[in-house]
């Protein structure tokens, strides 16, 4: 069975910085990395980004170039980097261990049933 706890989350003025972590608990042989999404109250989850486990990432257009997705094994822990915070980043935001994979050279994620409990992120001034 396995457990992800994402923490990291808070309350950021617009141009700010947070780093939100995902911490995986027992075997993630079932999958092949690591993704986040994030949700509004009323909307779907959304994807944001992803990685393998060889350390390939893929991001959401609206993200490229502000967030950074990273891995440590040796703690089998995740992170996403999120620079230049803007108000439409407010969300909750998940974790979900699953398969990033490159199909017709755009890349995709099949994610599995185990997701995190959420952290909130609220970018406001």
């Amino acid at each position: 069975q396995v457990q992800l706890v994402e923490s990291g989350g808070g309350l950021v003025q617009p141009g700010g910085s947070l780093r939100l972590s995902c911490a995986a608990s027992g075997s993630t042989v079932s999958a092949d990395g690591m993704g986040w999404f994030r949700q509004v109250q009323g909307d779907q989850r959304d994807f944001v980004a992803s990685i393998t486990w060889g350390g390939e990432t893929n991001y959401v257009d609206s993200v490229k170039g502000r967030f950074t997705i990273a891995r440590d094994s040796a703690k089998n822990t995740v992170y996403l980097q999120m620079d230049s915070l803007k108000p439409e980043d407010t969300a909750v935001y998940y974790c979900n261990l699953g398969t990033p994979f490159r199909l017709g050279g755009h890349w995709h994620f099949t994610p599995t049933d185990y997701w995190g409990q959420g952290t909130q992120v609220t970018v406001s001034s």
